[in-house]
């Protein structure tokens, strides 16, 4: 187990390099103020350093909204802020306080889309837990399919990733005329319901002809979860606690 000092008195800081990438962004990225207190406890739970973005994520900000809040990257967000995006300690159930013997039990939430999708870190043993891609792994659990999908890319290129541009192609076949402006209404407890549902069959022949309404993230999750469990009887696992 290593001091917390260990973890962020170190050499090449990763939040300089990340701070550019976010700056030369295509797409808009607004970086939500930290609470100091908060990040160093989750860098200390989680046992990475500053050196890595993951730690420089939950040190130096309070989360990022990504794509006028398309998606939401969880840091170390001030109690009570208006932007109401979760931290990463409270979406995956960190302990109070610091336990060596603490692990995400099949792998870290990092981020939410509105539409329910979920960005997870692979744990130690991802095929113990279902799910597709390696150690450390970025994996996506997909609102429309309700399966999860390996991505091939760690936190860092992850990172970089989203706000290179790519999320346009990403979500092509989920996005439809005027998002942006219904994404902008949300606060960002939110996400967005559709009906008929990702899934069906008429959504994904056209997305504009959904009906869509503001609910609580949590509702939304809990409602993905529960319809991969009817389809096939297979629990997708933990998507984060919001």
């Amino acid at each position: 187990m290593r001091e917390l000092s260990q973890l962020i008195d170190v050499e090449e800081l990763a939040w300089p390099e990340l701070g550019e990438t976010l700056d030369a962004s295509p797409v808009s990225v607004e970086v939500l103020p930290p609470e100091s207190d908060l990040g160093r406890a989750s860098i200390l739970q989680l046992q990475v350093t500053a050196r890595s973005y993951l730690g420089a994520v939950v040190l130096h900000c309070g989360g990022l909204l990504v794509d006028d809040g398309w998606l939401r990257v969880f840091g170390s967000p001030m109690s009570g802020a208006a932007d109401g995006v979760p931290g990463l300690s409270c979406v995956n159930q960190f302990p109070v306080t610091f336990d060596s013997a603490w692990r995400p039990e099949t792998g870290l939430v990092v981020a939410h889309d509105v539409l329910g999708g979920v960005f997870t870190l692979n744990g130690a043993a991802p095929a113990s837990a279902e799910r597709p891609g390696a150690p450390g792994e970025v994996v996506y659990f997909a609102p429309d399919s309700l399966r999860w999908e390996a991505l091939g890319v760690s936190h860092s290129t992850w990172l970089a990733w989203l706000v290179s541009g790519a999320l346009d192609e990403f979500y092509a076949d989920l996005r439809w005329p005027g998002w942006k402006e219904e994404v902008r209404a949300l606060n960002s407890s939110q996400g967005l319901s559709m009906f008929p549902p990702l899934w069906s069959a008429d959504a994904s022949q056209n997305i504009s002809a959904t009906s869509r309404r503001a609910v609580p993230m949590r509702e939304l999750l809990g409602v993905v979860r529960d319809a991969r469990r009817q389809f096939d009887g297979v629990d997708p696992g933990f998507l984060g606690a919001v």
